[in-house]
């Protein structure tokens, strides 16, 4: 094997919080560590996109585009990197391709410099124009395999898919295990394929959900993976990604170290720490989490989705019923045709398996979401839908067969005249942030730009203004 380093991005400011913490990380607890995070050294450092976006406005009452100009003001050496899913952006459906152009021009303007993009579906038409504008914008465009096992998933198919994304222009093909499905030696194999396939480097991420990543890390090394993703150790594991900490020691001294420190990593955990042992006080940060559970192997859920389900079954006063809605998780997934369980389909797929489990009759209770699905409306399903189950959800609905963003007519326009005339937001970004999602964004201007201090203490209700859009 060739000698060269092994890569690192760190999630600590993103999925690692979203995987254990239901997204809730403050500003105010990254801003103590940015400084030291940007003198480690990592490839990247993953701290905007997924889940974030939604998060910041909903709960933390923080505005995910300040979130994001503050860390780059901290970290001006290192690589800030954003998770986008194509079509769908940060939301749940998909956008005009007016507002995905807008939304990736001013992620990289605010400070993105790697845009991850993956469909749910792997569906390449919802990741065309998510990948055009951010070659176009000047970002460096990491296109990922939603990596899944099912009848139509196997090796060839990832690694048709990553010769498909480079002839594209992805600058980097990554493999997303979201549900840390990849085990070791298929690890191997595949990584070794796509370095023998495709020119551009190949990153891996995967989470230690079943307790294999670090094993599938060591073995992915061995076969020339380039960079993979780690947590820093205090949001590591569980249904977090593998630690940083501990991979650093492992390829310590052979022909891929990671040339880190592992004391300047283990001063900034030393700070993490301090932020989990908050959230765990507070109750965000679910014990559960933590904990190996190998039943993932045969439920495909990824780490995200299981802290959905705890949430939705403690809200319905069922949390005796996790195991049997686990089971369930693969039966909806089969009959809705082998989607890989990523956002949203994870979403999808999970709270449809609920309401099965809770409602007593399989899908007596339908949300819009999964009508959406089996409608096409969110791309081409992998595999062969159950068509009794679709006819049950959608009846004689139209199946569309298109790049479903063709069916929708630009709308920024749209979204900024409709802020106008409700006098709220100040700028481009906050258009952006309606467009994905009105009424959470709408109530968080509302905090945000009613009252503002002035100098002699007065309060002074701010003057709202929509800048007109260029389009």
């Amino acid at each position: 094997m060739e000698n060269k380093k092994l890569f690192i991005t760190d999630t600590i400011l993103r999925d690692a919080h979203q995987s254990q913490a239901a997204t809730r990380m403050r500003i105010e607890d990254m801003i103590p560590a940015l400084e030291k995070l940007d003198k480690i050294g990592y490839w990247s450092v993953e701290c905007w996109g997924g889940a974030t976006f939604d998060s910041c406005m909903r709960f933390l009452n923080e505005d995910p585009w300040e979130r994001l100009r503050t860390i780059k003001k901290h970290m001006p050496n290192t690589k800030l990197q954003m998770l986008l899913r194509g079509q769908n952006l940060l939301g749940y459906k998909h956008y005009a391709d007016d507002v995905v152009d807008m939304f990736v021009k001013k992620s990289i303007e605010n400070g993105i410099d790697v845009i991850r993009i993956f469909d749910a579906l792997n569906d390449v038409r919802n990741i065309e124009q998510a990948l055009k504008s951010c070659k176009k914008y000047g970002g460096i465009c990491e296109v990922a395999l939603s990596y899944t096992s099912s009848p139509v998933h196997n090796e060839e198919y990832f690694v048709e898919l990553a010769k498909t994304l480079e002839k594209m222009g992805a600058d980097v093909v990554c493999i997303k295990d979201m549900a840390n499905l990849l085990l070791p030696y298929d690890a191997y194999s595949l990584v070794k394929k796509l370095k023998e396939s495709v020119k551009v480097p190949i990153h891996l991420h995967t989470h230690n959900t079943t307790g294999t990543g670090d094993m599938t890390y060591l073995m992915a090394a061995q076969a020339g993976v380039d960079i993979v993703d780690c947590a820093l150790s205090p949001f590591a594991n569980g249904t977090s990604n593998p630690s940083t900490e501990a991979l650093v020691a492992t390829m310590q001294g052979n022909e891929r170290d990671t040339g880190l420190d592992l004391t300047a990593l283990s001063d900034v955990a030393a700070y993490f720490r301090t932020v989990a042992d908050k959230m765990k006080a507070e109750g965000t940060l679910d014990p559960k989490v933590l904990n190996v559970d190998a039943k993932t192997l045969l439920y495909q859920v990824p780490g995200g989705m299981l802290s959905n389900t705890i949430s939705q079954l403690k809200q319905a006063g069922k949390e005796d019923k996790y195991y049997d809605v686990l089971a369930e998780v693969p039966r909806v997934r089969k009959d809705f045709g082998y989607p890989p369980l990523v956002t949203p389909t994870s979403q999808i797929v999970g709270t449809q398996a609920v309401m099965n489990v809770i409602s007593g009759e399989r899908y007596k209770m339908v949300p819009k979401e999964s009508k959406a699905l089996l409608r096409g409306e969110y791309g081409k399903l992998p595999g062969e839908v159950n068509e009794e189950v679709r006819k049950k959800c959608i009846g004689d609905d139209e199946i569309i067969t298109c790049r479903p963003a063709d069916k929708i007519e630009p709308e920024l326009k749209k979204y900024a005249l409709e802020m106008r005339e409700k006098g709220i937001g100040k700028s481009e970004e906050d258009v952006l942030s309606y467009a994905l999602f009105p009424q959470v964004a709408e109530k968080f201007f509302a905090v945000r730009d009613a009252v503002a201090p002035t100098e002699n203490g007065e309060n002074t209700v701010r003057e709202l203004i929509v800048e007109d859009l260029s389009v």
